[in-house]
């Protein structure tokens, strides 16, 4: 018989108490582990310093303030942690803005101002207010003029003099003249009609004729406009010198846009819920173009003449039947980026398909492009400090205006380089089988400073380098995850240090000292501290193709122990967890932890596809989601079952979101393997997910359809035979709820019986509300109990 369970309505008809007739116990249950996070005590979030470098503020909130969270506390007095006062907090300098060069002054905004600070007098003045938002704001190389964005042009203000310059004239929409020659029979018509009729407005017509047909005959030349067309323009970059302007275009087109309906509205009827459109649909334009104030008019960047822009993809083999044109591809352009002189500009450059990348010098007075990097990757392109489609990630110049740095992963793990734009010659700054993440120049420009995982794949440490490259200094020595937000005079690091059992806490170090950092918060409450939450193994097991998988394990006590094994699978895909600090996966943490109490042996994969072991690792699941992905989990049970002594005829696997979906696909796939299984929020079918993250995967279903039936659960369903529960969120807008009505429409055509359907009306994708994560936990825990357990 099949079963549906609608969580608000029958929650109440339901037997979900998991515990009494099992053996084993925990001094955990599911209402405590899925309550609100605040019963575990409040953590410092989003750390910044002043920009006097003796104080650091951070999100802390121990006092339960429904709004109000800032905390700060001084190098004068680290033992004294203070709520930020409403004054004090207006009266801070954003962090956000502009250096000049020496770091001895900054430029923000505030309520639409332009704001001057000088470090050394801790002062700052208003330059300019124009009653609206000013943006890409920076010094000049003259650094007493100062560029920026209004109203979708640029202006120069010289604080010497306080005159200010607009130095373009950039219009969205059509030239009037564009406009007129496109008009049709009908409406020029109209014009002709309306023109005889009203004198007023023929008039101006003409005055306008006659104006423009003098200043052609003396000589005169009208200003030059440049209008965006059917494009909106972006953002826009001024020079160092201010004689160009960069002009990023936009056309943004999603497609179709799918709706979700919300059927608990306030208004007590069903609502339609904006959301995004399907992968493949997506026809988003960018392109950059240049003014050149000099010449007076404009280009565009032109991207033809890339080395590669015509390549055909490599699964093109798999169709011989399709004729395949071997056509310009459309890129999207960056930003440019201005070496200090002013002279030279680079830009990143992206191919939509994100099966390249190229790094080009831009020649300013034509538009034209000079490959530096080419990067190829018949997956796709991607990887820390790569970045995505219309940012350069890790990308700019060092101060002798002639080499550049960026990231890549040509070696297989993403590294940091340089570049010579006059020779050529790159040097890999970095090596090894680790990655690095968010490398930034020192304020002397004479070093880096960096994160990377060369001490171990599952921990992150902040080091020192030499700008051209040579022994790296490690600057933190907690285990764990050390993210440091270094004071602006470089004196200092404010580090977030967690570990595998700890959840985050401030601590604070001088940069380069060898003493022990100062803990700055302990913000545990005794009710989570009551607990000895466990620290899981980090293991390694071989898979069948011979790589090592790495994986966070939880063992029971002998004693406890009930024969029955969980496999949980982290979400995103991309993305890692069997590390060693503090998961955002931490109601799983807890879950895994009462399990283990419970008896159960857990084991939590880094599967193919998720981050932190180099590209063959992040590209694995390339045109087969639910292939070695899905493999990576059997081979985890398999390790289980050979040294753990789990019984292979009790084991079960949950996880949500992509962890949903291998959940599907283990169960439809690999019976054998698998007796249980709980998918949450899981995509059923990867061509009704997004454009952005699939197509990179799988490419487009119309032009790659074999990666999409061999990777998604709906095409599998008929190999159901353990016991499946569904779970999702009726508002979920991220994977849709129609995914699993499809699949349910599915399963009941083909006569499955041995599936439950949990279904949540107030939640989006990430849950919120404690009583459906409790609701939700308790169903997968009965699963467990009543599926593995049983004799």
């Amino acid at each position: 018989m099949i079963k549906f369970y609608l969580s608000a309505v029958f929650a109440s008809f339901l037997s979900l108490y998991a515990s009494t007739s099992y053996a084993q116990t925990s001094p955990l249950s599911v209402e405590k582990i899925m309550k609100d996070p605040k019963w575990m005590g409040t953590f410092p979030e989003n750390i910044e310093w002043g920009t006097q470098s003796n104080t650091i503020y951070f999100d802390y909130n121990p006092e339960g303030n429904s709004t109000d969270s800032l905390y700060k506390v001084t190098l004068k007095n680290l033992d004294k942690i203070e709520k930020v006062t409403l004054a004090e907090r207006k009266a801070m300098i954003s962090k956000y803005g502009s250096y000049n060069n020496t770091k001895t002054e900054k430029l923000y905004t505030k309520d639409n101002a332009l704001y001057l600070y000088d470090l050394a007098k801790n002062k700052s003045s208003v330059l300019i207010d124009l009653g609206a938002r000013l943006s890409d704001i920076t010094f000049l190389k003259d650094e007493t003029k100062i560029a920026f964005t209004h109203e979708n042009n640029a202006y120069v203000l010289d604080t010497k003099n306080g005159s200010l310059e607009k130095i373009t004239e950039f219009k969205e929409g059509k030239s009037k003249e564009e406009k007129e020659s496109k008009l049709s029979d009908k409406n020029k018509w109209i014009k002709s009609q309306n023109l005889s009729l009203l004198e007023v407005v023929n008039e101006r017509e003409t005055q306008d004729s006659l104006s423009k047909a003098y200043r052609k005959m003396t000589g005169d030349k009208d200003p030059y406009v440049f209008y965006a067309g059917d494009k909106s323009i972006s953002s826009l970059q001024v020079s160092p010198t201010a004689e160009f302007v960069t002009i990023m275009l936009m056309k943004r087109d999603r497609g179709e846009s799918t709706n979700v309906p919300n059927y608990v509205d306030a208004s007590g009827y069903t609502e339609e819920l904006r959301a995004r459109s399907k992968v493949g649909d997506d026809k988003t334009e960018a392109s950059l173009s240049i003014y050149n104030r000099k010449k007076d008019t404009a280009y565009a960047v032109i991207t033809s003449a890339l080395p590669g822009i015509t390549t055909l993809p490599d699964y093109v083999k798999e169709y011989p039947a399709r004729e395949w044109e071997e056509k310009e591809r459309e890129v999207i352009v960056s930003q440019a980026l201005f070496s200090d002189d002013g002279n030279k500009a680079i830009v990143n450059v992206r191919s939509k398909d994100n099966k390249d990348r190229w790094i080009a010098l831009l020649d300013l007075t034509d538009g034209s492009l000079k490959s530096l990097d080419h990067q190829r990757d018949e997956a796709w392109i991607a990887g820390p400090g790569i970045g995505w489609s219309f940012g350069g990630g890790t990308l700019g110049w060092l101060p002798d205006n002639r080499t550049i740095y960026f990231q890549s992963e040509e070696n297989g793990y993403s590294h940091l380089y340089l570049l010579d734009i006059i020779t050529g010659k790159k040097n890999s700054l970095t090596q090894g089988e680790y990655e690095v993440f968010d490398p930034f120049l020192s304020n002397d420009k004479k070093s880096w400073f960096l994160t990377t995982s060369q001490v171990d794949a599952g921990e992150r440490h902040f080091y020192k380098m030499p700008v051209r490259g040579g022994s790296m200094q490690q600057l933190t020595d907690l285990q764990g995850n050390n993210e440091v937000t270094l004071s602006p005079d470089e004196k200092y690091m404010a580090i977030r240090n967690s570990f595998s059992n700890r959840p985050w806490e401030l601590y604070i170090k001088k940069t380069g000292s060898k003493d022990t950092a100062r803990q700055l918060t302990k913000g545990q409450s005794q009710e989570f501290k009551d607990y000895a939450w466990r620290i899981p193994q980090n293991i390694k097991f071989k898979a069948q193709d011979g790589a090592m998988i790495p994986a966070r394990l939880y063992l029971p006590e002998e004693s406890a122990k009930n024969g029955a094994a969980v496999v949980f699978v982290h979400g995103a895909g991309y993305l890692q967890n069997a590390h060693k600090w503090w998961s955002s996966y931490f109601r799983e943490y807890m879950f895994n932890n009462m399990l283990t109490d419970l008896g159960y042996t857990v084991i939590d994969i880094d599967y193919r596809a998720s981050s932190g072991y180099g590209r063959d690792w992040r590209t694995g699941i390339y045109r087969h989601m639910g292939g070695k992905d899905l493999s990576d989990q059997v081979d985890g049970v398999k390790y289980l079952i050979e040294n753990h002594g789990v019984n292979p005829n009790k084991v079960g696997i949950y996880g949500g979101s992509y962890g949903g979906f291998i959940t599907l696909m283990a169960l439809f796939n690999e019976p054998e393997t698998f007796k249980a299984g709980a998918a949450l929020r899981s995509v059923t079918d990867w061509a009704h997910y997004n454009h952005g993250y699939t197509a990179n995967i799988l490419n487009e279903p119309s032009e790659d359809p074999i990666a999409y039936k061999r990777s998604s659960p709906i095409y599998f369903a008929e190999g159901l035979e353990g016991d499946l529960l569904i779970q999702h969120g009726m508002v979920d807008t991220n994977v849709h709820f129609q995914d699993v009505v499809r699949l349910t429409q599915r399963l009941i055509e083909l006569g499955k019986e041995n599936w439950k359907l949990a279904v949540y009306p107030v939640e989006d994708h990430g849950f919120i509300e404690p009583s459906s994560w409790t609701d939700e936990y308790k169903r997968i825990l009965k699963l467990f109990n009543e599926s593995l357990l049983k004799e």
